[in-house]
C-alpha cells in the first residue's frame, strides 16, 4: 500500500513539474482580422524567411484565412491602408506540423500609398506563434 502512494505521488509530481506546453490564442477583431496589440522590435519579423509570421490554422483548414486575418490587421507606417497580394510560396522551414517535417512559406507583397516599392513578408501558416505587426508597419484601428 505504501509503495503504491509512492509511486502515485511520484507521478503526481512529475506530471506537475512538467512544463505546460505554450499555446499561443490569436485574438479577432472580427471574422476576418486577427487584434494585433504590438509592433515588433525586431527587423527582421516578418520581413525574413528566417523569422515569418506564425499565424498557424493549416489544421483548422484556416491557414490561408488566417494569412488574410494578419494582413488585413496591418496598416502602413502612417497608418495608410495597405493593399496586399500572395507572390507565391518559398522558402522550406522545419515545421512539427508540416509534411514531413518540413512546410513552404507563403510570401505576400505588401504596399500602401505613397511607398516606394513594395514590402515583402513571410508567412507561416503551419505554426502559430505570438503574432506583432512587423517594423515598419502600424496596426489598423
Amino acid at each position: 500500500m505504501i509503495r503504491k502512494i509512492t509511486v502515485t505521488g511520484l507521478l503526481v509530481l512529475v506530471c506537475a513539474c512538467k512544463t505546460p506546453k505554450k499555446i499561443t490564442e490569436h485574438r479577432l477583431l472580427n471574422d476576418q482580422t486577427f487584434l494585433l496589440s504590438e509592433i515588433s522590435e525586431d527587423p527582421d519579423y516578418g520581413l525574413t524567411p528566417e523569422k515569418p509570421v506564425e499565424v498557424g490554422g493549416v489544421k483548422e483548414k484556416e491557414g490561408p484565412l488566417n494569412e488574410r486575418r494578419f494582413l488585413n490587421a496591418l496598416a502602413g507606417p502612417e497608418g495608410q491602408q495597405i493593399s496586399y497580394y500572395r507572390a507565391g510560396s518559398c522558402c522550406a522551414v522545419k515545421s512539427k506540423n508540416g509534411f514531413m517535417g518540413m512546410a513552404m512559406l507563403d510570401n505576400y507583397r505588401v504596399s500602401w500609398e505613397g511607398a516606394s516599392d513594395t514590402v515583402s513578408i513571410y508567412i507561416n501558416m503551419y505554426d502559430r506563434g505570438v503574432l506583432k505587426a512587423p517594423s515598419g508597419f502600424t496596426i489598423k484601428k
